[in-house]
């Protein structure tokens, strides 16, 4: 007699519309994945870090639109994948919704903490690669390092410090200089 194989179950957005009121969470390939709450430096550079980009692209007049969490990305077509990215930057109006986005947005910025460091560097790479995102950036405070995937060009990984200025590649113009962020 051969042992019966359990099965892992799977979850959809509409299991993380039903979470508990105040329950964080994100949904990667049908597993749930629930998220602490961000400590005060993790905000406080997000709120730099957010408003230096929003700064360009108003002052450009751009089509461009960023976001930070909690905004609701949806990847995928199907309803396996969902995230809220620290910073997400939308050059695409017909990709937003009320819900959010629907599909990859074009630079994602997440800000390592110690609970998401494996999921940041690793699992959401891999998703936003192949999801189509143009850039990834990953923030982390600890180790004061920036690393930037330029995934549209294929380039390989850079890495930056909190004491560099570093170019958006999805831009020709802007540079951010983590210098000059108040944090």
């Amino acid at each position: 007699m051969t042992p019966a194989l359990t099965q892992e179950k799977h979850y959809t957005i509409d299991d993380i519309y039903s979470l508990p009121e105040g329950s964080r969470a994100e949904l990667i390939d049908g597993q749930i994945y629930y998220m602490a709450p961000p400590n005060r430096q993790h905000q406080t550079i997000a709120r730099e870090f957010f408003s230096s980009i929003n700064s360009y692209i108003k002052s450009k007049g751009d089509s461009c639109e960023a976001f930070f969490a909690p905004f609701a990305v949806f990847l995928d077509k199907d309803d396996k994948n969902y995230v809220e990215p620290d910073i997400s930057v939308v050059c695409n109006p017909d990709k937003l919704t009320d819900k959010g986005c629907s599909g990859a947005p074009d630079w994602i910025t997440e800000i390592v903490s110690s609970s998401s460091r494996r999921m940041d560097y690793y699992t959401k790479l891999s998703l936003y690669r192949s999801a189509g995102v143009r850039e990834y950036w990953i923030v982390d405070p600890m180790k004061q390092t920036i690393l930037v995937y330029d995934m549209e060009h294929d380039a390989a990984p850079a890495i930056y410090s909190f004491a560099d200025s570093i170019k958006v590649n999805i831009y020709e113009d802007l540079w951010i200089d983590f210098r000059e962020l108040d944090f």
